[in-house]
């Protein structure tokens, strides 16, 4: 992919949102450190600006002319800062006050996508430790216990017997009041980047990820190096390209704009592609899977956080 030319001096004083005070504070505070660098080194005129310390009406009285926002999870990737902005008229990166309010649900997600007939595993949201047990019934083992607006598998159970499941309610609920129980799939777990908007977009080459055990988790996403990432997926051939659509039109379902990047997983029997949920803010540190795919394409970190920060916009723009 060739990166597009942007002259960076048109894009004015950029706010680097990251920090923030969602449970994934420290990962934001990776991701915005790197692509700070990133546009600095681009000649971009960046700054650092962390919400959870600094009012959001010092972007305006500042001067800041658009956001890159690097914050993860509530506060930053739910349309609550989107919606601050648009008040504000600075334009953003990702998607709108909408899509990323949606997007940050997982039921609603996931009701939406039903609705259009787009695949994602069987679910149910649970009040407590008895609904999550009658769920584990009625899903089968293992089970994924989770919090319904939290990232990063953050708050996550693999539940492969009812004992688990009063714990693993406890945990997701500490994490937020929703709980939801959802189907495991058994199978290859894989990522699908989106860049782009409308008929621009356009999804990036597909990930593999290959964890310790197959767990997946916090740890081993940002903090080891026992992951394998594959990219090319090595995917039998026209599971890719099958994928790629799906994630481009579970995209465009949920009215993202600017880039995304979703969560599947693939069936070992049936081969078939299931929507876990799609991310609207990328991690974009040392270990994140947006650069990865993007680098496949010949698309460096740098070029990529350029491209992605010219997409800022506004939903209602004058």
């Amino acid at each position: 992919m060739e990166p597009q030319v942007i002259d960076p001096t048109t894009l004015g004083k950029v706010a680097v949102l990251m920090g923030g005070r969602s449970a994934e504070r420290d990962i934001s505070l990776m991701s915005g450190t790197g692509v700070l660098a990133a546009l600095r080194a681009k000649g971009v005129d960046a700054h650092a600006f962390d919400p959870a310390e600094r009012d959001l009406g010092e972007l305006k009285r500042e001067g800041f002319a658009r956001c890159f926002i690097t914050l993860h999870g509530r506060f930053g990737e739910d349309g609550t800062v989107q919606g601050a902005l648009e008040l504000l008229g600075i334009p953003y990166t990702g998607p709108g006050v909408m899509a990323s309010s949606v997007a940050m649900d997982k039921l609603m997600t996931k009701r939406i996508w039903l609705a259009e007939g787009l695949p994602t595993p069987a679910w149910r949201q649970v009040h407590s430790a008895a609904e999550t047990r009658a769920a584990f019934e009625a899903l089968g083992s293992p089970m994924i216990v989770k919090p319904v607006r939290e990232g990063s598998t953050i708050g996550l159970t693999k539940v492969t017997s009812a004992e688990q499941c009063a714990a693993a309610y406890e945990l997701a609920a500490g994490q937020d009041p929703m709980v939801m129980c959802e189907q495991f799939i058994a199978g290859d777990e894989v990522t699908c980047p989106v860049l782009g908007t409308d008929e621009q977009a356009r999804a990036l080459p597909v990930i593999r990820i290959v964890a310790p055990g197959g767990n997946y988790d916090y740890q081993n996403k940002y903090f080891t190096d026992d992951t394998q990432y594959l990219v090319p997926c090595g995917l039998p051939e026209g599971e890719e390209a099958a994928i790629q659509a799906l994630v481009l039109k579970a995209f465009r379902t949920l009215g993202c704009r600017g880039w995304a990047r979703a969560d599947v997983m693939i069936d070992a029997a049936s081969r078939k592609p299931y929507l876990l949920e799609i991310n609207t803010s990328p991690g974009m540190t040392g270990h994140s899977l947006v650069p990865m795919s993007a680098r496949a394409t010949g698309l460096s970190y740098e070029d990529l956080c350029l491209q992605v920060l010219a997409s800022a916009s506004l939903d209602n723009a004058a």
